[in-house]
């Protein structure tokens, strides 16, 4: 049984629980963070100490922290050899467009730009700044859309781990309130993951609780 703290409205919880529910495991799930709190408690900060969520532990297991190597663990742990590879290369191929998608399309989008547009008071909102940071993403998404232009998924012709760092943020970027350039290759492949009732329960949730307000 895996067990998670973080809250259903954090991006970075909803990838782990997106990835828990494509690999079909059973897991109970506590809400941490934001206005539920108990991030702070010493009980939590035992499991991590930065107080950030999600926290992931299988069974009797150390508590594992930090999104991204979670992911792997579960990738590596019960993930077929479609999702993540064993052969080193293989996997490194998905891997790198993970990290891209975390490093690169993240810190692109999450806090320049969401956090600018939701979780920031319009009053307060710097619109050159976010008119800025969207010309900064649409470089990155335009490779995302060259790439989706030659296959079906991120790495490929079949949905990886790749596609869990990449979509999970793919529900915040196509319903917040900015200008998005025509992208068919990757509007065709944001359709298909919602078409899949594990991205439609565990990425396709209300930010509104986080959306700051004058």
């Amino acid at each position: 049984m895996l067990e998670i703290w973080g809250r259903r409205d954090s991006a970075n919880v909803q990838a782990i629980m997106w990835c828990i529910a494509e690999l079909n495991l059973p897991y109970k799930r506590h809400d941490v963070g934001h206005r539920y709190g108990g991030n702070d408690t010493a009980e939590f900060l035992a499991m991590n100490p930065n107080g950030t969520v999600p926290v992931l532990r299988d069974g009797d297991g150390e508590p594992l922290w930090e999104s991204g190597a979670i992911l792997r663990y579960l990738a590596h742990v019960y993930g077929s050899d479609e999702f993540w590879p064993k052969d080193p290369m293989a996997r490194a191929k998905i891997d790198k467009w993970a990290e891209w998608a975390k490093v690169t399309f993240e810190q692109a989008f999450a806090v320049p730009i969401f956090w600018q547009v939701v979780r920031t008071a319009p009053s307060k909102q710097n619109h050159a700044a976010i008119r800025e940071a969207i010309a900064r993403l649409d470089r990155i998404l335009d490779i995302a859309e060259a790439q989706l232009s030659r296959q079906t998924f991120l790495a490929g012709e079949v949905l990886t781990l790749a596609d869990v760092q990449f979509g999970h943020l793919l529900f915040r970027y196509f319903t917040i309130e900015i200008e998005r350039k025509e992208r068919p290759c990757l509007q065709r492949y944001y359709e298909a993951l919602v078409e899949r009732p594990t991205f439609r329960e565990h990425v396709m949730v209300s930010y509104e609780a986080l959306r700051v307000v004058d």
